[in-house]
């Protein structure tokens, strides 16, 4: 038997004064839900919940200090939606050419932030009926479009730190649902996006709105809704490992 949609009443969005997350925010409060508006900067923060209105509360919550995880933490003792999305990428070049400085700060961000997180808002998650998680990763995380002769992507492999930190986003996200069996976890690949992630030309006319739309759906589906899964920003698409 299909269950109806849940309606859960709570979210957290890390990394969502701007960009994607802070459109994610914007639909979610729109969906009616309170949104603890997860943001480094505590005056963006602030400034963003304002813009958004509705329930958004700003949460100051910088996810690769752990003082800043433990205090966000304990403002929020019950969570039904955690959208891990505070990402970063400081490399252009292939594997051979990134640093390992590179590599660890990135990870540091996109990987270990989200372990944090997760870890520190587990008890509030369990806490709800209905948690949902969602990652947000990208389609250049996937192996199967990266190499081989139907690779989506272009054979230099560049940007390497931010897309293995991705690959490893995702395999978090299978097993996080493997282990968490009474969530949905998954993992959205938002596309090309106008953000400050992405300053190429061909972001320009790619809507973060659009992308958020997507996370959205993953963050609201109903009890028998898919978990661990890689879908594309229309929150539907199954994208290859």
């Amino acid at each position: 038997m299909t269950s109806s949609p849940t309606q859960p009443a709570t979210a957290l969005v890390t990394g969502a004064n701007k960009g994607i997350g802070k459109q994610i925010a914007r639909l979610l409060a729109e969906a009616g839900l309170t949104v603890h508006l997860g943001s480094r900067d505590p005056a963006r923060g602030a400034a963003a919940a304002v813009e958004i209105g509705g329930d958004t509360r700003p949460l100051t919550l910088d996810v690769t200090d752990a003082d800043s995880i433990a205090a966000a933490a304990e403002r929020v003792p019950r969570l039904d939606v955690l959208v891990n999305n505070a990402g970063i990428g400081l490399d252009a070049g292939d594997a051979a050419e990134t640093s390992l400085a590179d590599y660890r700060t990135t990870f540091e961000t996109n990987v270990f932030g989200v372990i944090a997180v997760t870890a520190a808002f587990l008890p509030a998650l369990r806490a709800a009926a209905h948690p949902r998680i969602v990652n947000i990763s990208s389609g250049t995380g996937s192996l199967a479009d990266s190499v081989g002769p139907d690779a989506t992507f272009p054979p230099t492999g560049r940007m390497a730190a931010y897309r293995v930190s991705k690959t490893t986003l995702n395999a978090l996200t299978a097993f996080y649902a493997l282990a968490l069996p009474g969530f949905r976890v998954n993992c959205l690949a938002p596309g090309l996006r106008r953000t400050d992630l992405n300053a190429r030309a061909q972001a320009a006319d790619g809507d973060p709105a659009e992308a958020a739309a997507g996370a959205v759906h993953l963050a609201l589906l109903p009890d028998d809704g898919p978990t661990g899964t890689f879908v594309s920003w229309d929150g539907v698409t199954p994208v290859r490992w």
